[in-house]
């Protein structure tokens, strides 16, 4: 946390080690006027374009210096039943509380005030017009445009509750299974402490951070898994070693999908904070398609957070900031983690046969069948690139008039989203790293084993 740090929406600003400030600075962006001496109290920074008048670096990091050890506290109750000499009921209550979680806030970010007058003209201290035509409220302590100072704190909280029962059958005439259940529902204000997903550290309005709690990136409201084997009795008469030794393994796993947020990836300043990850309002119900992945949430329900320009229709959405009314530019109210992704169904089979070959050697043949019934499974909308973008992924995104709106179009004076957002990976790629088993389409291993 204290050496390596790299937030989501910053040009480069790996930790506080590295800031470019002190008797030994660390040069990590282009250095405009090396001369330019920066002395407490009186930053000149621009992180607009890295590398403007009196540019030093993009943006720098640094800690509460109040900020405290994180701790966590457990705690369960569990009541086990004892139904027969070989099966067993538990029935338990698991909680947990995270206390002083690692967060951090972009402690220059701008108020919804400032955003406003800035739109409105009337503060003149604001930044010059961006990319887009869309001026920036960061004018703090820099002549020529805004940077970023994000501050590590410890004000992160969590709680974790659940009901989780299991089943449990040992050496029931050959039979082992195990049937665990569990009911829970994981909330916090911040997940990770890094921002690898955006949001999961940093609030989409750090002057509200409150606004920010609600499920963790990695809730799981209910999860079913069946662990079953069976070893076949053995048989007397000859064949011996063809008739006995077989046996099968079976899991069956059953669970809820996990939360997720939708956000722009830097298409624009939408909302006028300057961080480039805002999140839509929503204006309308949300609707998803679990059963089709290139129609999985129709982004209709979806709109930038402002209020368009009067007049404006979809043959001259420019699918940008510039669309926004001047004072209509706001933090996005489609809560953290609002969202639903899909759930995840599998059953994996293995068939084997055990076979004694002499005093001291025995061998195994087994087939293993991932996901048997070749059900499909979809990745999290986050994945593969950590971050579910309603101006990307997106079926039919063109504008009626056949010009690119970035996935926009126009709706009761709203600029809303234009098609549905696709899910393009399975669970076994959505992360790059493929493997048997988790969550791909049906996968056939064959393997002997020698014990000896």
């Amino acid at each position: 946390m204290f050496l390596g740090h790299l937030p989501y929406p910053t040009f480069y600003a790996p930790g506080p080690a590295y800031n470019n400030i002190g008797p030994n600075p660390v040069g990590q962006a282009v250095l405009t006027q090396p001369n330019v001496t920066i002395t407490s109290g009186q930053p000149i920074y621009d992180a607009a374009g890295c590398g403007g008048p009196n540019s030093l670096e993009c943006d720098i990091f640094a800690f509460d210096q109040n900020i405290k050890t994180p701790y966590m506290e457990n705690f369960n109750l569990n009541i086990q039943q004892q139904i027969t000499s070989k099966i067993t009921l538990q029935v338990g209550y698991v909680g947990s509380q995270g206390h002083r979680l690692f967060r951090f806030f972009d402690i220059n970010q701008p108020s919804q005030t400032e955003i406003t007058n800035c739109d409105l003209g009337i503060d003149p201290q604001c930044a010059p017009a961006g990319i887009h035509s869309v001026s920036v409220p960061r004018n703090f302590g820099s002549p020529s445009g805004a940077f970023y100072i994000f501050q590590e704190n410890s004000s992160g909280k969590s709680n974790y509750n659940s009901l989780q029962a299991s089943l449990r059958v040992n050496g029931w005439h050959g039979i082992n299974s195990v049937l665990n259940y569990v009911w829970s529902r994981s909330l916090d204000n911040s997940s990770d402490g890094e921002d690898f997903v955006v949001n999961a550290a940093q609030p989409q309005d750090s002057n509200n951070p409150g606004a920010e709690y609600g499920r963790s990136n990695f809730d799981i409201p209910q999860r079913l898994t069946w662990l079953f084997s069976y070893q076949f009795p053995t048989m007397g008469g000859g064949w011996q070693k063809l008739k006995n030794g077989w046996g099968l393994d079976s899991i069956v796993t059953v669970q809820a999908g996990q939360p997720f947020t939708l956000n722009y990836n830097f298409e624009d300043d939408y909302s006028g904070g300057g961080d480039g990850f805002d999140r839509p309002d929503v204006v309308g119900p949300i609707v998803y398609d679990y059963h089709n992945p290139a129609n999985f949430l129709q982004l209709s329900s979806f709109a930038m957070p402002c209020t368009i320009v009067p007049g404006t229709t979809n043959s001259n959405l420019s699918g940008f900031a510039g669309d926004c009314m001047p004072g209509t530019r706001h933090y996005g109210n489609l809560g953290r983690n609002a969202l639903q992704g899909p759930p995840f169904k599998q059953w994996d089979l293995a068939i084997y046969k055990d076979t004694k070959i002499g005093e001291h050697l025995s061998v195994q043949l087994r087939a293993d069948f991932f996901n048997l019934l070749n059900h499909p499974n979809f990745s999290s909308p986050l994945l593969p690139t950590f971050i579910a973008d309603p101006a990307s992924n997106i079926s039919s995104p063109l504008s009626p008039n056949g010009s690119c709106a970035c996935g926009f179009q126009v709706s009761g004076g709203h600029e809303v989203g234009n098609g549905a957002y696709n899910i393009v990976a399975t669970g076994d790629v959505g992360i790059g790293n493929p493997f048997l088993g988790g969550g791909g389409p049906r996968g056939i291993q064959l393997a002997a084993k020698f014990s000896f």
